[in-house]
């Protein structure tokens, strides 16, 4: 199946519905609910250490049309708030345009930006969050990668030093950061998809100019 992650948001929406209206006239409505449910607690309620699922994972789950039932469980989601990400394998390159969804990771993201009073019900800290923002933000500033020893330093400059190595650390195994052998920092897949790299660098820079 030829995944509809690249059309305009209006026709994925009518596709779909249009879905959804097969479904009914089939008598098939109830069978893909169900597996639209089963689809909803695996992505919410997995035991992975890492968000998600493969889509390998998926399919063994919810049978060779997964990617019609992640479809839908995102048009409901969409009404939620939430959103349905998919993430290609690091190490693998899109094939004409075409990525591998059997490799590819499958998680529940929020869709749009929560107000500050939200994270912080989420139980992060204020200064861990400024850490967070600064090395996406100054990662993302050099192209992309950065050695930590450069990344620390400018972290030191506001943060104590044990707060820094142990933040890094601790963005690095989940997923908001990698680093390499020669240690230096890239972003890692989270940040990809989680963050709004443009608005956060907006905001840095607007902040720095007050």
């Amino acid at each position: 199946m030829t995944s509809n992650k690249n059309l305009p948001k209006k026709k994925r929406h009518l596709e779909k519905e249009k879905l959804i209206e097969k479904l009914e006239e089939t008598g098939e409505e109830e069978e893909i609910r169900e597996k639209v449910k089963k689809a909803a607690a695996a992505l919410l309620f997995q035991s992975h250490n890492l968000p998600g699922l493969k889509g390998w994972e998926l399919r063994r789950i919810l049978g060779r049309k997964y990617l019609e039932i992640i479809d839908l469980l995102d048009h409901y989601f969409n009404q939620l708030g939430l959103k349905v990400r998919i993430v290609p394998e690091k190490s693998e390159k899109e094939t004409d345009g075409k990525i591998n969804f059997e490799r590819a990771r499958f998680y529940v993201t929020i869709k749009d930006p929560l107000p500050l009073s939200y994270v912080k019900g989420s139980g992060w800290r204020i200064d861990d969050l400024a850490i967070l923002s600064a090395s996406i933000a100054y990662v993302t500033a050099k192209q992309g990668k950065v050695p930590r020893k450069e990344l620390e330093k400018i972290l030191l400059e506001k943060f104590p030093k044990w707060k820094v190595e142990y933040n890094l650390n601790r963005f690095i195994k989940m997923g908001y950061l990698e680093e390499d052998e020669n240690l230096v920092l890239r972003l890692g897949w989270r940040s990809k998809v989680e963050v709004n790299k443009e608005t956060l660098l907006n905001l840095m820079v607007g902040a720095e100019e007050k």
